[in-house]
């Protein structure tokens, strides 16, 4: 299973567009399934979230590797999901 780690704000917009995103692309095709995604709330995790080098949210992360920063359309996060497969 691949992991993916992304950086958020619960009242960020663009956070929130995300995860909808995500949600739809799962359940529209079942294969992304495969990838497990870890949220961090970066107000939350403040001294995980600093260690990271990012600026916006959301902020996606394959292992220490930054795929993609800041607001982000459905159809980028699907080309994100079939990089990661």
């Amino acid at each position: 299973m691949k992991n993916l780690t992304i950086f958020i704000q619960p009242n960020c917009p663009f956070c929130k567009n995300a995860l909808r995103f995500i949600d739809e692309i799962k359940k529209e095709d079942a294969k992304y399934n495969q990838i497990e995604i870890e949220l961090v709330n970066e107000l939350v995790e403040v001294e995980r979230a600093d260690s990271f080098d990012y600026y916006y949210v959301p902020t996606f992360y394959d292992g220490n590797t930054k795929l993609h920063e800041g607001g982000i359309y459905k159809n980028e996060i699907k080309t994100l999901f079939d990089t990661l497969l």
